[in-house]
């Protein structure tokens, strides 16, 4: 076995991995969300989808000036550890193995379980059955086997199911935005809000509810140390794939508004929608398309998860590393470090089914896993941005202080947004019913526990140097 990746993807394959990440499952089912916490406001609704947008791009273009001062196995992590230091690293690199990326990817199995189910019964009553549970399963069995056993067939397949995506997304941004138009319900949107039982929540949950959709950018940044030319292609990627995704949300979610009542689409999600414009038979086709984007998606995640533990053995970190740092000579491919991900992302498809799916069996331990882990990451952001500026700001101003200085800010307004919405706003509903909710808080607790356990696994006196140090890696 040995422990180099070589550089085996291309620019367009980096750009379909941005767009083919984060345009999956999360631009379907949480426009339902955003529509809800709005109250059907379509205004409101877009602001929403905006913000959360230029949140991301703004990082984003942040990142890819990293992307071309560091490289080394691991993105974010490279970027972390030449910023912050190797323990600040260790740390967030923890973070992203146990939580940020098995808790997105055990969500997006669940997704593509529901949408096949949905594909084949017609219905979306089986969200929460055993079958539905056992599909998101084997999904997620499938599209860690393929990372693990043939990544250029994973390639292949991320790079195909970005362009089919796009085709239910486009049908539905052009004729929904027609049919509301001719219809008035587009008018409607904008103009009315719907009486409902839902929690509402307003901006900031709205704005929280894209997160999950527009989450996913970063993960491409996990194969800078296979990317060709990276330093030039992966900023390219970030840039232009995060542009192109704003775009189609936008434009997706004011045709979804013209094609059903708001009350409708608040009810029964974007199937009533495809419905309404394309009868059964063209939703059924649809629906064929969104379930293919969501297998997109999870195979794109699959990849970061595949390369997490990689990224740790091979700075002598973690358990095991010399174990995780090996590198099968038939795949090129972190085989043992697959298989963790694998097995996390199983854990963490329970909670998601224990918690939110059925009567939760974890009582005040009842959180969201796939919003609220998200908004973490950008905690870890803010000391890497502002590290970069401190250490690079002199070098190029708007590159390297400015955005870092607005990336910081943003990430700053996320955070302040996930505790009004999973704080604030759940505690001040139990309260007028004479109970006690705080998701976050619980959620925080569980977090600390788990980067507590990686505290046992934190080596300091044997973190040596992978090949190239951070420094030897930055252009002249």
């Amino acid at each position: 076995m040995e422990n180099k990746l070589t550089q085996k993807y291309g620019l367009f394959t980096a750009i379909a991995m941005v767009i083919g990440i984060v345009i999956g499952s999360g631009v379907f089912f949480k426009g339902q969300n955003i529509l809800n916490a709005t109250n059907g406001n379509l205004g409101t609704g877009i602001l929403a989808w905006i913000i959360g947008g230029a949140i991301m791009i703004i990082c984003a273009i942040t990142f890819a000036g990293f992307a071309m001062k560091f490289q080394k196995v691991n993105g974010v992590v490279d970027y972390a550890e030449a910023t912050c230091g190797k323990g600040y690293a260790y740390f967030l690199s923890w973070f992203m193995i146990t939580i940020y990326y098995p808790g997105m990817t055990s969500v997006l199995a669940w997704v593509s379980a529901r949408y096949t189910l949905v594909l084949f019964t017609g219905n979306d009553d089986l969200i929460a059955s055993g079958l539905c549970i056992a599909l998101a399963c084997f999904y997620l069995c499938a599209v860690f086997a393929m990372n693990a056993l043939a990544p250029k067939i994973a390639g292949k397949f991320q790079v195909t199911t970005t362009v089919i995506k796009l085709i239910p997304l486009g049908l539905v941004a052009i004729v929904g935005t027609v049919a509301g138009l001719i219809n008035g319900n587009t008018v409607n949107a904008f103009t009315g809000a719907v009486a409902s039982d839902a929690q509402g929540g307003g901006l900031f949950a709205a704005i929280i509810a894209t997160v999950f959709a527009y989450e996913g950018w970063i993960v491409a940044t996990s194969i800078n140390a296979e990317l060709k030319n990276a330093k030039r292609n992966l900023p390219l990627a970030l840039l232009l794939g995060g542009i192109v995704i704003v775009a189609i949300y936008v434009l997706y979610f004011i045709g979804l508004a013209g094609a059903a009542p708001v009350g409708d689409l608040m009810d029964k999600g974007a199937t009533v929608g495809f419905q309404g414009l394309f009868g059964k038979g063209g939703a059924v086709f649809l629906n064929l398309f969104v379930v293919i984007s969501c297998l997109g998606t999870l195979n794109g995640l699959a990849v970061g998860c595949s390369r997490g533990m990689y990224a740790m053995g091979v700075r002598h970190q973690g358990p095991r590393p010399v174990t995780m740092a090996e590198v099968s000579p038939t795949t090129n491919m972190p085989s043992n470090s697959a298989w963790i991900g694998l097995l996390v992302c199983g854990a963490w498809l329970f909670y998601f089914y224990g918690a939110n799916l059925t009567n939760s069996i974890f009582g005040l331990f009842t959180f969201d896993s796939s919003e609220i882990p998200i908004v973490t990451i950008y905690a870890f952001y803010i000391p890497v941005f502002i590290m970069f500026a401190i250490k690079y700001g002199k070098e190029d101003k708007l590159r390297n202080l400015v955005m870092p200085i607005l990336s910081t800010i943003a990430s700053a307004f996320m955070i302040f947004a996930a505790f009004y919405a999973h704080g604030v706003t759940p505690y001040q509903k139990a309260a007028a019913n004479g109970e006690f909710a705080f998701p976050i808080l619980f959620y925080l607790i569980v977090f600390a526990v788990i980067m507590g356990i990686g505290v046992i696994f934190y080596k300091k006196k044997n973190n040596v140097e992978i090949a190239d140090s951070a420094e030897s890696s930055e252009e002249a």
